[in-house]
């Protein structure tokens, strides 16, 4: 998933941490423009003096990127997660200071569902302690009575990428595969061969239980005694996602008493973990995260993120980030000029408005009401806070509205307009209502079309002087001429009015900024009503 904003260039310094796999290292040094600094396993101190310089900061799973540590990092950007899991970076903190936060969630994918499958055979089939008891010098054949999986009903718990591959995997054992995922179509499932159902029902049938979720306040503890009390006697486990999805404490419990007949785990709550009481149980096995650790799947997150970090610094491109829009890479061209039109007509709306800004109303028409408009949205809001807020971007616009408490509304209607695609900024404060409309000319150059009902048709671009007037003879002619007295270029002029002798609205392009002394006269001159200049 990918989108766009604007960044400078400069010679820029990425930091990685945590053994990144060589390739992606290589990929970063070998890029021009970029400082690499690989420094494994720093102390939190270090890594907080490393990153005062660092623009991306590209880490795995043992590297905390914590909100002190954004805090103390001014000219970080991005953090790129070479793997699924972000719950080692504080996002809302992340956000706040407009850090974009990347994972890549393909990477592994089949080296995590691998992992899986292989703990779901080692758990039914007794192989780990069966090999321990061999290296013990022992022959204990009647011991490990293994189960079969054919025929068994194996419940999946988060039908993402990794869920998806271990039900197609599920299916060759002859498994009845059941998943609970309220984000999965029942199409996709039918796709599957898999069985949607809700989570109680999940437990009550499954013989085999693995989970594939992110951990969430929602997911925290999902596997508890409360829920496993709803499981099959003899249940069996298997947690290759995140640690802390599963009570520790209460597995414990289920498996000393039969409840669970056992258990695998390659994630726990704290890590890395060397004493746990689970180590004791015969029942148990275990792996230290090695879910993601293929040579495959390593080099492949590794080179991925890298390219992710690079094609955000360079391009401002913006590709499966956890914190901010993305577009599929086939829709960005389509999308990209209406996002600079969303971002250039709220720009111009929140230098027209006047009061304390409470609502912004956003209203999609035509063609453009039918794609995804969530990237639009933030575009033109961060178009909107730009006057107002220094460091604004793609990934913060929505968390500082919502901070300042301004209310969002949207709304989209594919009937057809005078336009093929219009975009509507309706701003509301405690002083009245600003409205603005736009679209795009040839479907690249963006326009204003329509200012508090006026309409007109203007180039969205640098300097613009707008200003309302009684429509009397005159007026046109003596702004000109004051202009020109004071150096000042007109690129281009459009004017709107209700009805003759009646209010009209005119937008006047400009080369360069028009000196306050000279706009202060603009205003006093008969018949305006007001007159700004505003700087796309």
């Amino acid at each position: 998933m990918t989108s766009q904003v604007d960044l400078p260039v400069s010679r820029l310094r990425v930091l990685v941490t945590d053994n990144l796999s060589q390739r992606g290292v290589d990929f970063l040094r070998q890029t021009p423009g970029f400082d690499v600094v690989v420094q494994n396993k720093p102390t939190p101190e270090a890594l907080k003096d490393l990153c005062r310089e660092m623009d991306a900061l590209i880490v795995r799973s043992a590297t905390r990127v914590t909100a002190d540590l954004l805090a103390s990092a001014p000219r970080l950007k991005v953090v790129g997660r070479a793997g699924v899991g972000v719950d080692n970076v504080d996002l809302e903190a992340a956000t706040a200071r407009g850090v974009v936060v990347m994972n890549t969630p393909g990477g592994n994918t089949i080296s995590a569902a691998e992992h899986t499958v292989s703990m779901l055979l080692s758990l039914a089939k007794h192989i780990p302690q069966a090999t321990a008891s061999m290296k013990g010098g022992k022959w204990e054949k009647g011991k490990f009575l293994s189960v079969e999986l054919s025929g068994k009903t194996l419940g999946i718990i988060g039908l993402g990428r990794i869920g998806s591959e271990v039900a197609k995997r599920a299916k060759a054992f002859n498994l009845r595969v059941l998943a609970y995922d309220p984000f999965i179509s029942a199409e996709a499932a039918q796709a599957l061969g898999v069985e949607l159902v809700e989570l109680t029902e999940l437990y009550r049938q499954a013989d085999f239980i693995t989970i594939h979720t992110p951990l969430t306040a929602e997911t925290k503890n999902l596997i508890s005694a409360a829920t496993i009390a709803q499981m099959k006697d003899g249940v069996r486990i298997v947690n290759c996602a995140r640690g802390g999805v599963v009570n520790e404490a209460d597995l414990y419990a289920a498996l000393t008493s039969g409840k669970v007949a056992g258990a695998a785990l390659d994630v726990f709550a704290q890590e890395p973990t060397t004493d746990s009481p689970l180590f004791s149980l015969p029942n148990f096995i275990s792996t230290p995260h090695l879910g993601a650790a293929s040579e495959e799947a390593q080099e492949a997150v590794a080179v991925e993120v890298a390219h992710q970090v690079v094609d955000y610094l360079q391009k401002g491109i913006i590709r499966n980030a956890v914190n901010a829009p993305s577009i599929p890479l086939e829709m960005l061209r389509t999308l990209q000029p209406y996002l600079t039109l969303g971002e250039k007509l709220g720009r111009l709306a929140s230098q027209l408005c006047e009061g304390r800004l409470a609502e912004i109303h956003l209203e999609y028409r035509g063609e453009i009401a039918s794609l995804d408009c969530v990237p639009l949205t933030v575009a033109t809001v961060k178009g909107i806070l730009d006057p107002i807020h220094d460091s604004v971007n793609m990934v913060n616009a929505l968390a500082i509205a919502k901070g300042r408490g301004i209310r969002l509304i949207e709304s989209k209607s594919t009937e057809a307009t005078d336009f093929a695609s219009l975009i509507t900024v309706a701003l509301k404060t405690d002083r009245g209502k600003t409205e603005t409309a736009g679209t795009l000319f040839s479907r690249q150059d963006p326009r204003v079309v329509d200012i508090d009902g006026f309409r007109l048709e203007a180039v969205l671009d640098g300097y613009m002087l707008v200003f309302s007037n009684l429509d009397v003879p005159g007026v046109i002619g003596r702004m000109g001429t004051l202009l020109g007295q004071n150096n000042v270029n007109i690129a281009g002029m459009q004017l709107g009015r209700e009805r003759r002798g009646g209010r009209a609205v005119s937008i006047v392009n400009v080369d360069d900024p028009i000196p306050a002394s000279v706009l202060d006269e603009i205003r006093r001159m008969p018949n305006i009503v007001y007159a700004k200049l505003v700087r796309i």
